[in-house]
């Protein structure tokens, strides 16, 4: 029996090692530069098809394995149909993981940006990232080109009427987009005028009058014979890029299937390749880009679990969507999607819709962050959050519209944008527990990532200790958000049926300021991290939970570096940092339309207004549930603020400081960090 054991297992290993990575090729140039790297790497085989979208199909049906997308494509592949992702980027000169979209045009000609109308076009193809996505994106959004949306007629046609003549290689032929195009007008090598040299040749051989390609097309030795046009309609020189160009953009990506086992195959497959160039295209006569970008120097592991939509960002999301905008009305599309974590949060949301004259949509989450995933995918459009969080949806390309405002005299004051509150660490009188003296102790937190909470304590405690190892500076803790079998949940205690243990969410006791507040008052922890008005808010005045009902703050105290305990209304000169209110984020362009929802609903459903039923800024068992319940009103931040700014310089420091304990950034931040464009 052993014996045959072994020769299964031997038989399986041999299996394993004889796996080849299938790469899927469009062109016949492409496909002689694979069977090149076949001979050089016997790991990898090719499979040829005819166009990218039968790529995807080849490889979602697991026909074929990988390939390599401009940004375009790499979200059709992320898209249901074909459920693929990115796992590796290609790596540009001093770029990272991302280039410039731009427009280049002949020096001499007399015509900026905003005079493309009537100019005859060349695009590298339809739906690529710099050759269409992006220049008619802004053209879209300068309302220079007349579209109503594709209910009403196609986005080509829209563009053919803008345009003199074009080469779009991809386009419907009916379309009147292919004019200039040589060959057959698909997105192939049989058409001269295809991608970025194809472009650029078009452009050159003088049948059109500007390219839509990559900073790195234009060659060196012809550089000085071109120009970029610029959106602020000035023209600079081609070396010029980084501040003349239409928007950066991520990095070609190569795509698979959501298969772990396979994702290794593939990274260990190019990672072993020797004695041949991945990105040279020079063997191939009049062919560029094959597999890989010429320009590329290297590849980059994408962070794990990031999908097409993570790796793009929500600005090019954005772009990408207004390029497939549908005007017709629906409910659907003209509700107010608010996002909710946990069963409590979604009944005060149902609430509200109920009350509301305007149509609003509650979708549920598992957490904060799964939130902001929804958000940038349009599966909803806005959620209230803390600093840590609003980092995160930074780095994800959203902004923060609105702000939570704690002091209700400043509601008037038009110039306000805002509260902050301090992040403190409290303790029992009497406990003897110090700053000096916390390492070993147990330890009650709002949750992973959060401000108050996690942020700030563990950045001071990450400065002081120089160590990263979080996991083992408490001897227990309850970090909601932590993973499950870390002592970082050992404290926490789920709901009453014990399920939910350790999840960032309301189910959790333990969860957010009350419940870290109610880990150390039931004697669980023996300091929280929390925010400074939470003792008061829970030992004081009617309408407190259960669990609370009878806590005195004078029981409690403060602590903070070189400071003995102190009382809990002395947080203004014991705390660990003063933070920013919590912010209401969204995608780029819903911006306006949240703020003005916002600014409507709390003139019904505001403090001020209230007449004992619904209120936004009221929760049930002071559970601070959509909104802290210490909010007074939501105030504007002004338009153009980044999360950097909205934060402060003394915050973006200490995340800047604990990002260098790498275990807890969120894989989502992670996958937003990694592209560098988001910013």
């Amino acid at each position: 029996m052993k014996t045959l054991l072994l020769v299964a297992l031997l038989g399986c290993l041999a299996c394993a090692f004889a796996e080849k990575v299938r790469w899927c090729v469009t062109s016949d140039k492409e496909l002689a530069k694979c069977l090149d790297l076949v001979g050089a790497a016997p790991n990898f085989a090719c499979e040829r098809r005819a166009s990218v979208i039968e790529c995807l199909t080849a490889i979602q049906a697991s026909e074929a394995d990988a390939i390599t997308l401009d940004g375009g494509d790499v979200y059709t592949a992320g898209l249901d149909d074909y459920n693929l992702h990115p796992i590796i980027a290609e790596k540009y000169p001093d770029s990272k993981a991302c280039y410039y979209a731009v427009a280049v045009v002949k020096k001499g000609t007399q015509f900026n940006f905003d005079d493309l109308k009537g100019k005859k076009s060349c695009h590298t193809g339809l739906g690529k990232s710099a050759g269409w996505n992006m220049p008619i994106g802004n053209l879209l959004s300068k309302k220079l080109i007349n579209w109503q949306g594709s209910d009403v007629s196609r986005l080509e046609d829209a563009v053919r009427a803008f345009f003199g003549a074009s080469c779009v290689p991809g386009a419907p032929r009916d379309s009147g987009l292919c004019e200039l195009c040589t060959g057959d007008c698909s997105k192939t090598n049989r058409e001269p005028y295809y991608n970025y040299d194809g472009a650029f040749k078009c452009l050159a051989d003088g049948k059109g009058e500007v390219a839509f390609v990559n900073h790195l097309t234009v060659p060196a030795d012809q550089a000085d014979r071109y120009e970029l046009l610029c959106l602020d309609n000035r023209r600079a020189a081609i070396g010029s890029f980084e501040t003349c160009n239409l928007a950066q953009v991520p990095a070609h990506a190569v795509v698979t299937r959501k298969d772990e086992r396979l994702t290794d195959l593939i990274l260990n497959s190019l990672n072993a390749v020797e004695n041949f160039n991945l990105f040279s295209s020079a063997k191939y006569p009049d062919a560029k880009n094959l597999m890989f970008k010429d320009s590329a120097i290297g590849l980059l592991r994408i962070p794990p679990r990031t999908d097409s939509f993570m790796y793009l960002g929500a600005k090019y999301l954005n772009i990408v969507q207004s390029l497939k905008k549908v005007t017709t009305p629906t409910t659907t599309s003209k509700a107010m999607k608010w996002c909710v974590v946990g069963n409590l949060e979604a009944l005060k949301c149902d609430m509200w819709s109920f009350n509301t004259n305007t149509t609003m949509r509650c979708i549920k989450a598992e957490s904060a962050e799964d939130c902001l995933q929804k958000i940038m995918r349009s599966e909803a459009d806005v959620v209230a959050v803390d600093g840590g969080q609003v980092y995160t949806a930074g780095k994800c390309g959203l902004v923060a519209a609105m702000v939570e405002q704690y002091d209700e005299a400043q509601c008037s004051n038009p110039q306000a944008t805002g509260s902050h509150y301090y992040a403190v660490a409290v303790i029992k009188k009497d406990s003897g527990v110090t700053w000096d003296t916390l390492k070993g102790r147990k330890s009650c937190h709002t949750g992973i990532g959060r401000s108050a909470g996690w942020n700030i304590p563990m950045g001071r405690i990450h400065e002081k200790s120089k160590s990263c190892d979080f996991e083992h500076y408490f001897s227990e803790s309850c970090a909601p958000g932590a993973n499950i079998t870390s002592p970082l949940c050992a404290l926490c205690i789920g709901n009453e049926a014990s399920l939910f243990k350790c999840k960032p969410r309301d189910e959790e006791r333990y969860n957010g300021y009350n419940g870290a507040f109610r880990c150390l008052a039931e004697g669980a922890g023996e300091v929280a991290f929390i925010k400074h008005s939470i003792v008061l808010d829970n030992t004081a005045g009617t309408g407190r939970p259960q669990w609370a009902q009878n806590l005195i703050a004078d029981d409690y105290r403060l602590i903070c570096p070189d400071k003995g305990p102190v009382s809990v209304n002395e947080y203004e000169s014991c705390h660990l940092a003063k933070v920013t209110a919590h912010a209401v984020v969204t995608r780029p362009e819903m911006r306006d339309e949240v703020v003005q929802f916002l600014k409507d609903q709390q003139a019904d459903f505001g403090l001020s207004v209230n007449d004992g039923s619904f209120s936004m800024f009221k929760s049930e068992d002071s559970k601070n549930l959509l909104f802290k319940d210490s909010t007074k009103c939501l105030q504007e931040i002004p338009k153009g603020t980044s999360v950097g700014q909205f934060l402060g310089e003394d915050y973006m420091k200490v995340m800047t400081k604990l990002r260098e304990c790498d275990e807890f950034t969120s894989a989502m931040e992670k996958s937003c960090s990694f592209n560098a464009c988001q910013g």
